[in-house]
C-alpha cells in the first residue's frame, strides 16, 4: 500500500566520471544527505528497502538499512531507463502491506509519478535525495503523492 520513492542522493558529476556509470558514488554532500534521510524515512517504519543496483542508489539507503537492520535488496527494474518495467514493479509494491523504500533515479521517479499517482505538476519536483510518499487508494484510483524535499 505505501511506498517511499527515493531519488538517490547527490553523486559525482556524470561528465567527469571516467568509469562505469553504475559505479559512480555519492559525493560528500550526497553521503550527508543519505545520513540525513534516516531521520526522514525511519519514522515510517519501512519493512523492506529496495534499490537500483547502481552504487549511488545503494549508498543512499545503506545508512537507513543499517539503522533498521534490514538488507538492501538490489532490483534491476529500478535502474535508470527501465521505464515500464520500473513502473510495473512499483505498482506491485503499492499493493503490498507495510511501508517499502525504493531508491532509484530521476527518470524512474518521474515515470512512476506520471503513471501511478493522482494529479501531479507537469514538472514535479525531484531533487536528488528527495522522497515521494505514494499511498494506494486500493479502489483503482491513482495513488496519492506527497513530496518530501531533500535534506539540506
Amino acid at each position: 500500500m505505501p511506498l517511499l520513492l527515493v531519488r538517490h542522493a547527490r553523486a559525482g558529476s556524470r561528465s567527469k566520471w571516467k568509469g562505469d556509470d553504475r559505479l559512480r558514488p555519492l559525493t560528500k554532500k550526497g553521503a550527508t544527505q543519505a545520513q540525513d534521510l534516516v531521520a526522514v524515512l525511519k519514522p515510517f517504519g519501512p519493512g523492506r528497502i529496495l534499490s537500483s543496483p547502481f552504487v549511488r542508489c545503494i549508498q543512499t539507503v545503506e545508512p537507513l538499512a543499517g539503522k533498521l537492520a534490514l538488507k538492501v535488496e538490489e532490483v534491476d527494474e529500478l535502474e535508470e531507463g527501465r521505464g515500464q518495467a520500473a513502473v510495473s514493479l512499483l505498482a506491485e509494491l503499492l499493493d503490498l502491506e507495510g511501508w517499502v523504500v525504493a531508491c532509484t533515479h530521476g527518470d524512474v521517479v518521474l515515470d512512476a509519478l506520471r503513471s501511478l499517482a493522482g494529479p501531479v505538476p507537469a514538472q514535479p519536483p525531484s531533487a536528488k535525495g528527495s522522497v515521494w510518499v505514494l499511498e494506494s487508494a486500493r479502489d483503482g484510483a491513482p495513488a496519492t503523492a506527497r513530496y518530501l524535499p531533500a535534506p539540506s
